[in-house]
């Protein structure tokens, strides 16, 4: 498996997978002819050195994403934090130890860059996840509450 960062023709294949589980599948539009906002959006990440859509390839097919994010902070002694946000595994790569191997990517890719802490979040209906990302070492340490500005 190898990672990179995203390219513009990934765009389609990411969104699909974030569609591909009962939450995505509300909120997302996948396809071949995506709405202006995805790009919007992936020209910003794109552009932003502190933010990148990495995905996994096995074979040269996506087999994962998840967007990578630093976060300057005044806490943890001025320490830079990262976010993994977006984590989605393609559905014929699950139970094979592929989201392990991402997030051991991104937590190394945080710990070169000197970051102090790598955060995440999952939604409590996503169970399965929070699981797994309690067997590998993330803990249950703070409550997250979000503040919807659209209906999804």
């Amino acid at each position: 498996m190898s990672f990179r960062e995203a390219r513009r023709e990934d765009l389609p294949g990411i969104v699909g997978l974030l569609a591909d589980d009962p939450l995505g599948s509300t909120r997302e539009e996948p396809g071949t002819d995506l709405p202006e906002a995805y790009w919007k959006a992936f020209d910003a990440i794109e552009k932003d050195a502190n933010n990148a859509i990495i995905v996994a390839e096995i074979d040269g097919a996506i087999a994962g994403t998840f967007q990578l994010t630093y976060i300057p902070s005044i806490s943890h002694t001025g320490g830079e934090r990262a976010q993994i946000e977006g984590i989605r595994v393609a559905p014929e790569h699950r139970g094979r130890g592929i989201g392990q191997i991402m997030i051991d990517w991104a937590i190394e890719q945080a710990r070169a860059r000197g970051c102090r802490v790598v955060q995440l979040t999952a939604d409590r209906q996503r169970t399965n996840a929070i699981r797994f990302y309690q067997k590998i070492g993330f803990r249950p340490s703070h409550m997250g509450l979000k503040y919807p500005l659209i209906e999804s």
